[in-house]
Order: structure tokens, then sequence, then C-alpha cells
């Protein structure tokens, strides 16, 4: 059996995030954190990391094949390749940073990450699958260059470890680092939905790029977080794809093949903020109640606790997991995170998810974990009866939700 380490990562990631917690609780800084946006950056992140169990395979496996039959010079391994290739994927993350901000169909994928108007550790996992093919496709010309796959590797991971750091408002300027490196007051001004800041600090370690290419920018006031016109719902599904959808319906109305071009790979500020409005209308994403009745607090909480279990029960063993338990696993996953943002949301439709969790796919799952159809059904009876109750009497009044 072999066991998968870097699952050890996730509980060392909470702790930071809940020692963050703690610190701006205790400095009274109580607009750090937000229950709601807290538990929907948990959510994002939790998907991306499930996805990336997978995808991180075929993202290495590209590069090993990229390398062994179309590099272009020997770089070799010496110590200082280290230092070249570090500044090789900071350049290369600043240019897919940039236009990821300046082209449509690159900022739907990135948009994800800008969402949270509250700026914390939380904020920093907001990572989908889309961005993550996106940002490899760019990364793939370090092998091509010459740079060893197993150097771009551990190098791209630190690139991620550096990165979550930075997405905090506890830490201040810091001095005379603030010439070299991308540091949290840098980044804060990246996040920023204010105009005087936008499309600043691309730089993911070292802020030279910025500066040399006339993005820079330091930060003076403190930012307002978020998007300039920011979503008015909890939705996991929309806060994926909501931008593609509004790309489509801009390309449908655009009237002749020069602004369908713009409608794909056109500037984000180009976008008429008027179709986000009418999208959410017709598709009645709009929330409709907060959760903030305790009980269903607590119950987003177990559900939340639950997916990260099972995701790190899954990194843990993948090796030794069949695809078919993966991808259930996954479903269960990914429905369970749609139902934690109806909840907060007030949406009826959680009632159907989750007789589609506790009906079919954690049988399914299961039977296939135990090899058990009796305890497999036995256990969707008695989880559905448990929701039941649960429902009938927490979630019902407050929700104004009727079970017929």
């Amino acid at each position: 059996m072999h066991i998968n380490y870097l699952a050890l990562g996730i509980p060392f990631m909470l702790l930071i995030i809940y020692l963050e917690y703690i610190l701006a609780k205790k400095r009274k800084l109580m607009t750090v954190f937000r229950y709601e946006s807290t538990v929907v950056n948990l959510s994002i992140g939790i998907a991306d990391r499930f996805f990336d169990i997978f995808c991180s395979t075929i993202f290495y496996a590209t590069y090993y094949f990229l390398y062994e039959h179309w590099h272009f010079f020997e770089i070799g391994d010496a110590w200082y390749i280290w230092a070249l290739l570090l500044l090789a994927t900071d350049l290369v993350w600043y240019w897919y940073h940039r236009l990821g901000h300046k082209i449509n169909i690159l900022w739907a994928a990135h948009i994800v990450h800008h969402h949270s108007e509250e700026f914390n550790y939380t904020s920093a996992v907001r990572i989908t699958v889309f961005q993550a093919f996106i940002r490899s496709a760019f990364w793939s010309v370090l092998p091509l260059i010459g740079f060893q796959p197993k150097m771009v590797i551990p190098v791209l991971m630190f690139h991620g470890v550096y990165s979550f750091f930075t997405h905090t408002r506890l830490v201040g300027k810091l001095g005379l680092l603030e010439y070299v490196f991308i540091t949290p007051s840098l980044h804060r001004v990246h996040h920023a939905s204010d105009e005087k800041y936008l499309d600043k600090n691309f730089g993911d370690i070292f802020v030279f790029w910025d500066k040399l290419f006339g993005t820079f920018m330091a930060e003076e006031e403190e930012p307002h977080y978020g998007i300039v016109h920011g979503l008015e719902t909890n939705s996991f599904l929309w806060q994926h794809f909501h931008y593609y959808l509004e790309i489509a319906v801009a390309f449908q109305r655009a009237k002749n093949w020069k602004d369908k071009w713009r409608a794909a790979f056109g500037g984000p500020n180009e976008m008429n903020p008027a179709i986000r409005r009418l999208l959410e209308r017709k598709f009645k994403v709009m929330k409709v109640s907060s959760a903030t009745n305790l009980m269903i607090r607590k119950y987003i909480n177990m559900q939340m606790v639950g997916c990260v279990l099972v995701l790190m029960m899954v990194m843990f063993f993948y090796s030794d997991l069949s695809f078919v338990v993966y991808l259930l696993s996954l479903a269960f996953v990914l429905v369970t995170l749609v139902v934690c943002g109806a909840l907060l949301d007030g949406r009826n439709y959680v009632l159907v998810l989750e007789g589609l969790r506790f009906g079919l796919l954690m049988p399914w799952l299961l039977y296939m974990l135990i090899g058990s159809w009796w305890i497999s059904i036995c256990s969707a009876f008695a989880g559905l009866f448990t929701i039941f109750l649960f429902y009938k009497h927490f979630v019902m009044r407050e929700m104004k939700m009727s079970l017929f």
C-alpha cells in the first residue's frame, strides 16, 4: 500500500487558517472572516484539491513528455539552475496572471479566485480546475525550454505554498522585503476592487516584474476586496460558471464577428454587467435567505468536515483506489459542496440534492468499498431518515421551505 503523505498538507493549511482566525479575533478585526464567505472559499478549495489529485498526474506527465521529446536546450541541474528556474517560473506566472485579467476566456477561470470580499487565507484556496489547466499550459514552456521536470515540479509546489501566505490582512508592510518580494501588502492591492488598484501587482513571488512592465503599485489605504460587480449568491456552481455564461450571452448578442471575438478574447472591462443580473434572474440564483440558524450552521460545518476527511482519505490512498471509487467520492463531495451553498442561500433544490447524496451516491460508494448491498441500502435509509428529521425540525421554518 502506497501512502501519499502530501495529504498532511491539508490539516496544516487548516491549522494556519484557524490561527489566523484566532489572531484576527484577538485583535478585534471582526471583518477579516465572515461565515458565508469562509464556507464558500473552502468549498472551492476542497473541490480544486479533489480534481488536482487526478489532474496533477496529467500535468506532470505532460511536463515529462514535452521535456523528453521536444526540449530546446540542455540546461542541466546545477545549484544555480534552481535560482534561474525560480525566476523563470515567476516570469511565466506574471504573464499568465496578467493575461488572465485581460482576456475574458482566461478571466472566466481566474475570476473565481477574486470573488471573495474578505481577504484571508481561505481566499488563497479559491482555485478552480479550469485555472489549473490554463496555468499548467503556460508552465509547459519551462520543460520545452529545457528545465528538467524533476526540478520544475518542486519549484511549482513552492510557488503554491508561497502565494498562500500572501493572502492575509494581518501582516503589515515588511520594510525592505517590499522591494524584492510580493508581500501580503502588495497582494492585497492585487485583490482590490478599488479603481486605483485594479490590474496591479501580478507577480507571485518577486515584485520586479511588475516594476519592469509598469503594473506595480504600493498599498496606500487598505483596499476593498472582491470584484467590481460582486455576486449576490453563495452558489457553488454559479461561482464557477457564471462568467462563461456571460461570455456566451455576449457572444450570442454580438452582431458581427469582430464583436464576437471581443466577447471571448476582449477585456473584462468591456463586458456588460447587466448580463450577469439578467442571468441571475433567469437561473434564479439570487439568495433567498441567509443561514443564520445555529443548527443549520452546525450542519454545514459537519458537511465541510466530512468533505475534508473524504478528501484526505482519497489523497492518502489514491494509488490503491479504483477510478470508480475516486469518481464516486468526487461526486459525493461535489454534491455536498453544492448543498452547503444552497443552504447558505436558502434554496429549495437542496432537498433534491440531499436525496441524491444519501439515496444514490452514498450507498453506491459504500458498496464499492465494502461489497455489501445490504449494508449500503440500510445506510442509505438511515441517512435519508436522519436528513428528513433534521430538515423537518431545523431547516424548514428557518428557510421557509416545504418538504412536499
